[in-house]
């Protein structure tokens, strides 16, 4: 008689047992043999040396799935559980082309060939600009992108930023603390969040500070390891900014820089860090430059007509 206890760990044990327990419920009828108790996040199975380890192996397969797809179902578990070894791989790689099974059963994956192309740089290179207008999806691209390195466990946090500029009002007359007048421009970032994980665990994430969202000016001095970050809206940053976040890229990360060019609200005649970047940036090993057009914009049909419109102004 062998006894094992296993810890459920990067996952919610009350998401992997089910409602009424009919998760683990479907196992133990599955391993009649074997007797499974569990307790909070603990899990303890005691059986033959040869059932358990078959067990053992099934439960790890089947803690991955719910932590890459976000679900878990009776008929999931029956699937890997009766499946043989190179079926469960194929089980674990369906859907490859999506990025991340968000709420309420919501697909999200590229929409676009160049938003295909982001998600294929990224794979390839540590750092990826995405160069287009409003919405051409490049930020909630990138933001998939990093939820998915998440819960595959290739990293251990991301980190989301922008550049805190004003578009024509005035931050200091916006009401509450600090954090509250720079909420607003983080907006966009919260939302591709809340439609990619659960709220009970993003709050979870944030308190534990496995997701960060801050102003660009709060990166400076950092070294971010085993991490993705996302600094969205770079063409409000300028060169010296730019040049610091870059260069907080510590082992094991990932940086993507989302701008449009078209849409700069820095003083004066102060020059967009994201326009000098692109300039002499390029044709560097390990950096790539995706740049999306109207042709990937998924908002209403009159955004296109918009941005075609404005474009033809200012050629003229």
């Amino acid at each position: 008689m062998s006894e094992k206890v296993i810890k459920i760990e990067s996952i919610d044990p009350l998401e992997f047992y089910g409602a009424s327990e009919a998760n683990i419920n479907r196992i133990r009828e599955l391993f009649p043999a074997v007797k499974i108790i569990t307790r909070g996040d603990t899990i303890k199975i005691a059986g033959t040396e040869e059932e358990t380890e078959i067990l053992i192996e099934k439960l790890e397969t089947l803690f991955d799935f719910l932590q890459k797809f976000g679900r878990l179902t009776e008929t999931d578990v029956e699937k890997i559980v009766l499946s043989t070894a190179q079926q469960s791989k194929e089980v674990m790689v369906q859907g490859e082309n999506i990025l991340v099974h968000g709420k309420n059963g919501m697909l999200i994956k590229a929409r676009s060939a160049n938003q295909q192309k982001m998600v294929d740089s990224f794979v390839d290179n540590d750092l990826l600009f995405a160069i287009g207008p409003a919405g051409s999806g490049k930020t909630y691209t990138a933001v998939a992108l990093a939820v998915r390195a998440l819960k595959n466990r290739e990293i251990r946090r991301i980190i989301l930023t922008r550049p805190a500029v004003e578009a024509g009002e005035s931050l200091g007359f916006l009401p509450g603390d600090m954090k509250e007048k720079l909420d607003p421009y983080l907006q966009p970032l919260y939302d591709a969040l809340n439609d990619m994980i659960p709220s009970h665990k993003l709050a979870k994430y944030m308190e534990e500070r496995t997701i960060q969202i801050a102003p660009l000016a709060y990166m400076r001095g950092r070294t971010l390891d085993h991490a993705v970050a996302i600094l969205d809206e770079a063409q409000n940053s300028t060169i010296p900014q730019l040049k610091m976040f870059l260069t907080r890229m510590g082992r094991n990360s990932k940086f993507i820089v989302t701008g449009d060019v078209t849409q700069i609200d820095l003083p004066g005649r102060t020059p967009s860090g994201l326009l000098h970047a692109q300039r002499i940036l390029t044709d560097i090993e390990g950096i790539s430059i995706v740049n999306l057009d109207e042709s990937d914009i998924i908002r209403h049909r009159l955004v296109i007509k918009i941005v075609k419109a404005y474009q033809k102004h200012e050629n003229e």
